[in-house]
């Protein structure tokens, strides 16, 4: 069965999150209470709602607890927003994200028992930092505050050797999970497999093994 989704706040963030879950196939519940923009959003969701998130019987009569996901991104109004996670929460919703305005907004929400809390712009911008910073990093995905997973591309220094060769995990203490090579994915590769230059390396760990790997490794 198809994962069910529902995104309440229709904004910049939400609408363009409706819209990529639609293009993967998701059955997604849109929901605003401006009626123009769950218009906007009626074609591109598989259904579209005008509705008050922070009324109770609402959440009960669009059937949220039966969702796999609910995501709550209207991150400027923080009130809205608290009130709204605290209610899907209490209701036992499965999975709750919400997007957080800054750290004090992402500590309360925190405190009520949102699943996971979404910072887009930190996110995005630590993503451009990474990338704009170093020649090798192609792409840089936030696990957790000291553990990463980036996308690097072999130089040179790595073409030909195997993953044998460079015992990555023993000098620098992260782990390649997958080369891909133009349209290939090679997951979980073989300590034989060589390494062709322009490859590029999944490699996740510690960010400060990450950099090392980088910076003296690849």
């Amino acid at each position: 069965m198809k994962k069910q989704f529902a995104v309440i706040g229709l904004g910049r963030f939400g609408g363009n999150l409706v819209e990529e879950l639609s293009t993967l196939g998701m059955e997604v519940l849109a929901i605003d209470r401006n009626a123009e923009v769950v218009d906007k959003y009626m074609g591109r969701a598989t259904h579209a709602v005008q509705a008050n998130a922070m009324d109770e019987s609402v959440i009960k009569q669009l059937g949220l607890r039966n969702f796999d996901h609910v995501i709550v991104s209207f991150g400027e109004n923080i009130e809205a927003s608290v009130l709204t996670t605290l209610l899907l929460k209490e209701l036992g919703i499965k999975k709750v994200w919400v997007k957080a305005s800054n750290l004090y907004h992402q500590k309360v929400l925190d405190r009520i028992g949102a699943d996971k809390v979404i910072h887009p712009e930190k996110d995005m911008a630590r993503r451009i930092a990474h990338h704009i910073t170093s020649d090798k990093i192609i792409d840089y995905i936030e696990l957790s505050e000291e553990h990463s997973i980036v996308e690097v591309y072999a130089s040179k220094k790595v073409a030909n050797k195997t993953i044998l060769d460079l015992d990555v995990r023993a000098r620098y203490g992260c782990n390649i999970i997958a080369i891909q090579r133009g349209k290939d994915v090679i997951v979980s590769p073989a300590a034989e497999e060589a390494i062709l230059q322009e490859d590029i390396l999944i490699v996740i760990g510690h960010n400060r093994d990450i950099n090392r790997f980088e910076k003296e490794g690849v």
